[in-house]
């Protein structure tokens, strides 16, 4: 990996969101005050006609990103959310060569739904706001395809 595809200093490589995700990432994770922060460059890949990362990337990540707060910010089990409603603004484009980070904030969580909400930076501007609703589905296997993340300074399940 060269050095500007490289994810900031404290970011890991992040297992996350399934297949698809993976095909589409990679996606880096670090806990910073109480929070799972995931981020990712933007790669010619990811980009749109206009040089700036797709809109449908942006979707997929804030997808990914809402939800997976749930599993680490909160005490529920790990478990599959599927994505009830997602709705999104965009504010800003996130340009070729960008590090892209969202952190969430989980309002609340019921015995069947998880509501979420975020924001998604570029070199640190916000370019996305977004949220959604996630059923609370059946607990996840463990996988070398969907592992409970272990950052420094997360708590411990």
């Amino acid at each position: 990996m060269s050095g500007a595809s490289q994810p900031p200093e404290g970011f890991q490589l992040a297992p996350v969101g399934g297949a698809f995700a993976t095909h589409n990432g990679p996606l880096y994770a670090r806990w910073a005050d109480q929070h799972l922060v995931l981020g990712f460059r933007v790669e010619p890949r990811h980009t749109n006609p206009g040089n700036h990362c797709h809109g449908g990337m942006l979707s997929l990540f804030a997808d990914i990103f809402i939800s997976t707060a749930a599993q680490y910010q909160t005490d529920i089990p790990r478990q599959f959310l599927p994505t009830i409603s997602l709705d999104i603004d965009f504010l800003a484009g996130a340009p070729l060569g960008s590090w892209v980070e969202g952190r969430a904030e989980v309002l609340k969580v019921t015995r069947n739904l998880i509501f979420s909400q975020g924001l998604i930076t570029a070199d640190g501007d916000i370019v996305v706001r977004a949220s959604g609703v996630f059923r609370r589905g059946p607990l996840l296997p463990e996988s070398a395809a969907d592992t409970f993340l272990n950052l420094p300074g997360m708590p411990v399940k």
